[in-house]
């Protein structure tokens, strides 16, 4: 009885997928404690967090594509709306106004438009698959503009970028034209003169960072140059779990979230690096491998956006750390602490399991 029950409440787990998730997930564990100064109460919060992500995870593993497919459009319009609520009547921390305070609870409305959108964008292809035209690329370009403008007038820079990105995989693997992108590309190039002055102050100076991070070392700087730094002194193995000088003595900010990979890289080096990017690589191909199979159009480019999205997610993190890209706050993918991008990323997930299990049990 124990067994059948057991079977039937695992039956829609990809078991590759889950181990390597389960396995990053403790690696996470070692690297938060470290990165937390050995607290254990931060530890076990993020324990916490782990089990109650992989509750959601097991949830929408067991949500067949189609129910899905039914209600993207309301997701889509209650996030908008949460987004507007937010430009209007949003509570302001830190100069950001990101969260909805409804009384009971305070939301952060754009974690959910980084479901919300991609699969609107793949019902809204499904549907036009058969007669599609550049018109309908141009609307799909809108329906990603608008929630888009409204999280970067928040500002929160690293979310919007996330979700432009997943949008944009699901144009892409739609059929959007190359030359297109290249067209787009350009033009996007030569706006840069025209949108930077409109560019927040801090914006722009992360960007002038980038190019020179010394030239403010003690302030704009500063977070780059002590996470170059604690990565080139990890070397090849690392100098040993719990035993990293930059995160251990304070000089590296953020350490147990945007820059828990320069922790990671100190304590256990190049090689403990490339164990990360193999079990990255996992996940994304394994992603891919269910992109590629998925039974129909809207499973296939929602599962294509959810794998290329975990991987801008981890590039953008990874360079910005190493100083290849601009700070924009956006975490490491399952290793850095925190409940609401660990609960997004296992949604995501989920449904990429949902879309491999339910077609084996449709094509049985």
């Amino acid at each position: 009885m124990i067994k059948l029950w057991l079977k039937r409440a695992t039956a829609h787990f990809d078991q590759f997928l889950l181990i390597t998730l389960l396995f990053t997930l403790l690696v996470a564990l070692f690297v938060l404690y470290s990165a937390s100064g050995q607290s254990m109460d931060r530890m076990m919060s993020q324990a916490t967090n782990i089990i109650v992500a992989l509750v959601i995870l097991w949830i929408f593993a067991n949500i067949p594509p189609q129910h899905l497919q039914r209600v993207a459009v309301p997701l889509y319009l209650l996030g908008m709306l949460l987004l507007i609520g937010v430009f209007l009547f949003g509570d302001v921390s830190k100069g950001a106004r990101r969260w909805l305070n409804l009384g009971v609870m305070r939301i952060q409305p754009s974690e959910l438009m980084r479901i919300a959108v991609p699969m609107l964008l793949a019902w809204y292809f499904a549907r036009r698959e058969d007669a599609l035209r550049f018109v309908d690329y141009v609307i799909g370009a809108v329906m990603l503009a608008l929630p888009v403008a409204l999280i970067v007038k928040q500002p929160d820079l690293g979310t919007a970028l996330l979700i432009a990105a997943s949008g944009f995989y699901v144009l892409f693997l739609a059929g959007l034209s190359w030359r297109l992108l290249i067209g787009l590309g350009l033009s996007v190039a030569g706006l840069i003169p025209l949108v930077w002055p409109h560019l927040h102050d801090y914006q722009r100076r992360r960007i002038e960072i980038l190019f020179d991070p010394y030239q403010d070392p003690l302030g704009a700087g500063y977070h780059t140059i002590q996470a170059t730094i604690a990565l080139g002194s990890g070397g090849l193995a690392g100098k040993g779990w719990l035993h990293g000088t930059q995160a251990q003595l304070d000089f590296l900010p953020e350490r147990h979230t945007d820059f828990i990979f320069a922790v990671f890289g100190e304590e256990f080096g190049l090689l403990g690096n490339l164990l990360l990017l193999v079990l990255f690589s996992i996940i994304i191909a394994r992603g891919m491998l269910i992109t590629i199979n998925a039974q129909n159009t809207f499973s296939r480019l929602l599962a294509g956006s959810i794998t290329l999205t975990f991987f801008t997610y981890a590039f953008v993190n990874m360079g910005m750390v190493s100083g290849i890209l601009p700070v924009v706050g956006v975490p490491l993918p399952l290793i850095s602490y925190g409940g609401t991008s660990l609960v997004t990323l296992m949604i995501g997930f989920g449904i990429l399991m949902s879309i491999q299990t339910h077609k084996k049990l449709m094509s049985a």
